[in-house]
């Protein structure tokens, strides 16, 4: 019977929406006036059926299922987008990056452009896990991506990543890897944890007094690791991202007694946010991130920062990565290219 609720679970991912809302009828939950997207509800049963709550992977069993869920769930790169493998200085070394470029544009010339950092909660994620996403904004926003493979917990803990995504800024508009890259003319955007080290670029350049990037891009961003908002709390036991699989990502990411107030842990709470470029934050309203964006964009906005926050009240976490499956994840990377290609221009 269990194989037979797998085979059903996943064939509901694949069905057409209008189907799949029949299925559902009124039985789409609702958390805090906010009903689930019948396709992200969908992806939330197949999930339920591959993890067992009680029974936490392994660091290389859910470093797989990420990469699993990236190769069945998004569409891949365009094959007429240009990819360039390179290195780029890190704060401890070299690092593993790749450059999209939109057909026909040369990968080293000045060009807006966006320093992308994937998510993962930290320990896991990579350049292969995002390329569809990366290689679909280069397409539809016209714009260079340049993703960055930055040092992962729990064998870099913080503040590796943080360190290695300032160093690798830096470094960009000095012109490394041969690349030209101009401060207005760059943006620097991720997901989840990269949103997370986004927010937390911001606070480092405006602490250390370095250019700001013309814009940011916070995607479902987790900006808080005090894990204390009403989102978090009501949607403890959301399957694809439940609370106790972020604390367990934070668990390997920071060091024993580590302060999760410090603003390159909770960007929220940076004094630094005045003079910040502006940005787009995307939410999803079955994330228990919700209210992670929501602060954020509040914080952003009372210090001066233009902000577009681009609420999906029905969406899970990591919908933006289920593109092949969930149509509202192709809506919301047709806006952010949009909205890349505007800030740049």
């Amino acid at each position: 019977m269990s194989k037979l609720k797998l085979l059903w679970a996943l064939g509901k991912v694949f069905l057409p929406e209008g189907i799949v809302r029949a299925i559902y009828g009124g039985r789409l939950p609702v958390v805090d006036g906010r009903r689930i997207d019948p396709k992200a509800q969908a992806v939330t049963d197949l999930v339920a059926q591959l993890r067992d709550p009680n029974a936490p992977p392994t660091l290389e069993q859910s470093r797989a299922q990420i990469a699993q869920m990236a190769a069945k769930f998004e569409r891949p790169c365009p094959a007429q987008v240009q990819k360039t493998e390179i290195t780029l200085p890190g704060a401890d070394g070299p690092r593993h990056a790749r450059v999209y470029s939109p057909q026909g544009a040369d990968p080293q010339a000045a060009q807006p452009t966006l320093l992308f950092l994937h998510g993962g909660g930290w320990v896991q994620g990579g350049l292969d896990t995002h390329d569809g996403m990366c290689g679909h904004l280069s397409q539809l926003s016209g714009v260079r991506v340049i993703s960055l493979d930055y040092r992962l917990a729990p064998e870099h803990p913080f503040p590796a990543a943080p360190d290695d995504v300032l160093a690798c800024y830096r470094v960009l508009l000095d012109g490394a890897g041969g690349l030209q890259v101009r401060a207005d003319q760059l943006a620097v955007g991720g997901d989840s944890a990269g949103g997370n080290l986004t927010a937390c670029l911001m606070h480092d350049l405006g602490a250390g007094g370095l250019p700001m990037p013309a814009a940011q891009v916070l995607i479902y961003p987790g900006t808080d690791g005090r894990l204390n908002t009403k989102s978090m709390h009501d949607l403890q036991d959301q399957p694809v991202l439940p609370a106790k699989r972020i604390e367990w990502y934070l668990s390997l990411y920071l060091p024993e007694g580590q302060d999760r107030n410090d603003p390159r842990v909770s960007p929220v709470l940076s004094d630094h946010l005045f003079g910040q470029p502006r940005a787009i934050i995307v939410a999803g309203g079955h994330d228990p991130l919700w209210d992670d964006a929501q602060s954020h964009a509040r914080a952003l906005e009372q210090a001066g920062v233009a902000v577009d926050l681009m609420n999906y009240p029905g969406q899970v976490h990591a919908f933006v990565s289920l593109t092949r499956v969930v149509p509202q994840g192709n809506d919301a990377l047709q806006k952010i290219a949009a909205w890349l290609k505007a800030a740049l221009s």
